[in-house]
């Protein structure tokens, strides 16, 4: 059994990690810090957990606690993951960080940039992972294909919708249930801390078109629908654009290519580590939409993802489950 430890478990991205843990049957769970909510009972903090009995741990148990070959999830800020995953790796951890620290040239700071998709020989080796955000990983599922397709491409447009649990557990006015029901809010227009992120990995596949990236809340709990427009300099070839995203994905188990008739749903992938995508192609342009949950594909679901890849279990490993509570 391999210990995993979880730090910064009372958010919602940790707690459906937690929930997929218990599941594993490879894994056992050590340390739950949580800064917040030390000491207090998990049951009382996370519904989806109340058949763990168990309290958060103290800020600190997890060093206390570590072992070497132990998995450290951290979930909290970037700035605590910054100071702390290099103290865990040189006690001889495998550390999968959730926050943005170090996405962003992830190679040059020693880790791997969590997509499986793309990176998942790298990720096989690896003992320190950056789990993508919700908003790239749903985006480059959706246009990382049309990497072979590159220099015909002139101009990319994403249009992305997520449920506000995105925004983190943290009480903010901007996500009160009164703030955003019955309403669609468009933001970071200025330029969302994601978008340098999606232009990494998409130059990385050689996609160097300009894009437009435009993130909207939108009033559920989990969720994400990504509408993402690749406009070609002449008629795209439908039939070699489908065949590229057929061969992307047919070893990926979580990645759904829907036929014609079938348009992505949330529902679908909610509780899921699943990604459904829609393909279309109209004269010059290619339309991509791409629905996954924030919370599992675009987090917890991907970074267990990783951890099976990382410690060489089936990819599917506890991730067959499904909730549709936050």
């Amino acid at each position: 059994m391999t210990r995993v430890h979880v730090v910064g478990t009372a958010g919602y991205g940790a707690a459906d990690f937690v929930r997929y843990a218990l599941r594993h049957p490879h894994l056992e769970l050590g340390a739950l810090e949580s800064h917040s909510h030390a000491d207090k009972p998990v049951a009382d903090h996370a519904p989806m957990l109340r058949r763990l009995n168990r309290r958060y741990d103290a800020p600190g148990t997890t060093l206390e606690q570590l072992k070497a070959n132990d998995v450290v999830l951290l979930a909290g800020r970037a700035e605590d993951a910054r100071a702390f995953a290099p103290k865990l790796l040189a006690r001889g951890a495998r550390v999968i960080d959730l926050s943005d620290a170090f996405r962003l040239q992830a190679h040059a700071d020693g880790a791997v940039y969590g997509f499986p998709e793309r990176y998942r020989a790298q990720i096989a080796r690896a003992t320190f992972i950056a789990n993508p955000g919700c908003y790239p990983t749903a985006t480059l599922l959706a246009l990382l294909p049309l990497a072979e397709f590159a220099n015909d491409i002139v101009q990319l447009i994403v249009d992305a919708k997520s449920g506000v649990t995105g925004a983190g557990r943290t009480p903010v006015t901007t996500s009160l249930f009164a703030e955003v029901d019955e309403d669609v809010r468009a933001y970071g227009f200025a330029g969302h801390r994601h978008e340098p992120e999606i232009s990494q990995e998409l130059d990385a596949g050689g996609i160097t078109a300009p894009f437009v990236f435009t993130p909207q809340v939108v009033p559920l709990k989990r969720g994400m629908l990504v509408s993402a427009y690749a406009v070609f300099g002449r008629t795209a070839d439908a039939r070699a654009v489908e065949a590229a995203y057929e061969r992307a994905y047919a070893a990926n188990p979580f990645v759904r290519i829907l036929p014609a008739a079938r348009t992505p749903s949330l529902v679908a992938v909610a509780g899921t580590n699943d990604a459904e995508i829609h393909l279309s192609i109209h004269d010059r342009v290619a339309r991509v939409l791409c629905a996954i949950d924030n919370l599992g594909k675009g987090a917890a679901g991907q970074a267990m993802q990783n951890l099976n890849i990382m410690l060489g279990f089936p990819q599917e490993t506890a991730l067959d489950d499904r909730t549709v509570v936050a």
